[in-house]
């Protein structure tokens, strides 16, 4: 009986999620943007919580259909130069923001702090503007990238920008001077490039740009992230 308890609710599960449809005004971005390179961190083991976030069941970049359109025309102009974007994180669900925020008040668990705070207490990471109870994110067209080489040669491998993604110091901040002329050059060649098609950046995080006319500017949404 047991087992058949078991089944039932598996069958549900996935009935359930193969048949999830996204919110209007929302679109997978792997799918519309050509040569997109997508590692959605947040839904393994490697960000700074050392483990997968709550709401992050796929590996596929969703945002707003505004947000697409301008991410392929900045790619669009990135291909002659020889690169291309790669994406970290985009739509979050506001689930995944109150994990942060359970995360947060355990003390002991730091398994990722070496790498990604190091000179930081954790329970001063919302205070500092690294982590907010509120992401932009969850509004659907903000976007966490970086730029990678398109070239043979090099294919995949990522600008060098100073810092890792997701690195809470301040050396992540855009014009943090401690860093080479190249990894300034980088970091210019990837926020003119967001700019000049419409995203603000965010100084604090070199990666982080928000759509300056975004479309649900209002909304924090809620909805997993799972293959449509």
């Amino acid at each position: 009986m047991y087992f058949k308890i078991k089944l039932l609710i598996v069958w549900i599960f996935f009935h359930y999620f193969s048949n999830a449809q996204l919110p209007s005004g929302f679109t997978v971005l792997n799918n519309q943007i050509p040569d997109l390179e997508v590692e959605l961190r947040y839904s393994t083991s490697k960000n700074f919580m050392g483990r997968q976030v709550k709401g992050y069941y796929s590996d596929i970049a969703i945002g707003s259909i505004a947000l697409a359109k301008q991410l392929k025309k900045a790619q669009a102009e990135l291909k002659p130069m020889g690169f291309g974007i790669k994406i970290f994180d985009a739509y979050r669900p506001q689930t995944a923001v109150n994990d942060f925020i359970k995360w947060s008040e355990i003390p002991n668990d730091t398994i990722s702090k070496k790498e990604y705070y190091p000179n930081l207490k954790k329970n001063t990471l919302f205070d500092l503007g690294f982590i907010s109870k509120k992401s932009g994110h969850s509004r659907g067209s903000t976007v966490d990238l970086t730029l990678i080489y398109l070239g043979e040669d090099k294919k995949g491998k990522e600008l060098d920008m100073g810092s890792s993604w997701d690195f809470f110091g301040d050396i992540s901040n855009y014009d943090f001077p401690k860093i080479s002329e190249m990894q300034k050059l980088n970091r210019k060649l990837l926020r003119d490039v967001m700019i000049s098609n419409g995203f603000i950046p965010y100084e604090k995080e070199w990666w982080h740009f928000t759509l300056i006319n975004e479309p649900f500017p209002n909304t924090y949404y809620d909805f997993s992230i799972i293959t449509p």
